[in-house]
């Protein structure tokens, strides 16, 4: 696998090269009386492989949108990078849902990732011979150059997912947030997906976030899984969150996990209602 691309940009300078990347203290999320999840301490470290598990409408992809800077807080504290979050940061990659295009969409898988090294920035865009090559590197790194000027409509899923991650990798994230992006695609480029993001992590430091219903294309990857259910959580390796045990705690009631021949498998659970997807902004507030 080609080398990764690196950025060419001053980073921000942490407190020690092992000091969380993410920090939660107390973090709620609600949708008017609907709790989310509550009280959750989570920290998040470089070269972290975290799985975020959990129900439809447990808030998975809310927590995406709150580290990316675009949900509110219901309580508690979120910092990313030692900031608080914001839209736009070349500092975090993003590898979104996948979305149906149109088989008529022009936009090439180039132009996409071209996105993600100057898609923040206001202004013309500068066809740089420098910004092209990154362009390059980053779709070489995926294995995506072949199709570098295709229309991203005519790709299939796979390839597409492919040209996703080089877009949230071509800015050199510190942290890589992976929302869904196994959805809808057949176990070898599953595989791929992973071993792509798993590489990032491993020769890079670059903490992952990585947003799944399925954990066991990625078991033998993450270090740790935080699990939503019902406005909790359980974090901690797989093997301290994934029993029987403790998805009953969680859960409330009897929920089994079957681990048969390295794979894990959840039963008795049954998918919450889904989350509203265009809520309006959440105000601070402060539980007593």
């Amino acid at each position: 696998m080609a080398s990764l691309p690196r950025a060419r940009e001053a980073r921000i300078e942490e407190p020690g090269g092992d000091a969380a990347v993410i920090s939660m203290r107390g973090a709620a999320l609600s949708y008017g009386e609907r709790v989310l999840w509550e009280c959750l301490d989570l920290d998040v470290r470089p070269g972290e492989f975290l799985a975020v598990l959990g129900p439809n409408g447990s808030g998975k992809t809310s927590l995406v949108r709150a580290l990316l800077g675009g949900r509110q807080l219901s309580a508690g504290t979120l910092t990313v990078l030692g900031r608080s979050p914001r839209n736009g940061s070349r500092h975090i990659g993003y590898v979104p849902q996948q979305a149906t295009l149109s088989t008529h969409a022009t936009l090439r898988a180039r132009d996409l990732v071209r996105f993600g090294i100057d898609g923040h920035a206001f202004g013309p865009r500068l066809r740089t011979g420098a910004v092209r090559h990154r362009v390059d590197e980053a779709l070489e790194s995926v294995g995506a150059a072949p199709y570098a000027d295709v229309p991203v409509g005519l790709l299939s899923g796979g390839e597409r997912q492919r040209v996703r991650i080089a877009q949230a990798l071509a800015a050199d994230p510190r942290i890589l947030l992976c929302d869904e992006p196994l959805l809808s695609l057949d176990l070898h480029h599953q595989r791929a997906v992973t071993e792509i993001v798993d590489a990032r992590r491993r020769y890079h430091g670059t903490a992952v976030v990585f947003v799944t219903h399925e954990i066991n294309p990625v078991l033998g990857l993450v270090d740790r899984v935080l699990y939503l259910a019902r406005g909790g959580y359980r974090v901690g390796t797989p093997d301290e969150v994934l029993t029987s045990e403790a998805l009953s705690q969680l859960y409330g009631s009897q929920v089994d996990v079957i681990r048969v021949r390295g794979r894990i498998t959840v039963v008795g659970v049954t998918d919450e209602a889904a989350e509203p997807p265009h809520h309006p902004e959440l105000p601070h507030r402060v539980r007593s």
